[in-house]
């Protein structure tokens, strides 16, 4: 969350702006925040890993969504936009405009310099909320640095790998996935030598 906030009283409030808004907002308790725009690295990181991820999903039994697909947390109140969501079978959505998911199994953000900071912290905290969030990749989009945590049923969140080497590898546990961090940083500008 990155903008002024504008507070409004209601989620039914704001999903009734956002729906209608030309630009993405996040919402949490009471206050819209409009999301920055992304960088190029941003954007092309968030695609390499979209190719990646749903190529590798289809026909298994899981769904991928790109940050234009909102995420509501319930048990916290905050809608947002991860910039990637996976989701182990179907998704479970807020209401009949089917725009709005409550049941990820993975999550990734590609980090920015005004974001790292809330991704990694307050809102790595709201998405703990979530019962179906297995898996939280965080990918920095201004050097090479990767960040896989994953919490097993019944268990404690834990930093499964930490990285910035770039040949080494990024493995998504719960797809059973690894992917070469070369090929999620490809055609970055300044980061692969």
């Amino acid at each position: 969350m990155l903008a002024q906030p504008k507070p409004y009283c209601t989620p039914e409030n704001y999903l009734e702006l956002e729906r209608k808004a030309a630009y993405k907002s996040e919402y949490f308790k009471g206050e819209i925040v409009a999301m920055a725009g992304a960088s190029r690295n941003h954007n092309r990181i968030k695609e390499n890993l979209s190719g990646s991820l749903g190529s590798y999903v289809k026909g298994k039994g899981w769904q991928t969504f790109s940050s234009d697909f909102r995420l509501h947390v319930l048990e916290n109140g905050l809608f947002t936009y991860p910039d990637l969501v996976i989701v182990c079978g179907e998704p479970d959505l807020l209401d009949s405009t089917f725009d709005t998911l409550l049941n990820p199994t993975i999550l990734v953000e590609v980090l920015s310099e005004s974001t790292k900071d809330y991704d990694r912290g307050g809102k790595f905290m709201l998405y703990r909320n979530i019962p179906t969030f297995q898996e939280y990749i965080l990918v920095d989009s201004e050097q090479i640095r990767v960040e896989a945590w994953y919490k097993p049923e019944k268990g404690f969140w834990t930093l499964r790998k930490e990285t910035g080497e770039v040949d080494d590898s990024l493995t998504i546990q719960t797809l059973d996935l690894t992917l070469p961090l070369r090929d999620i940083y490809e055609q970055t500008v300044g980061l692969l030598s």
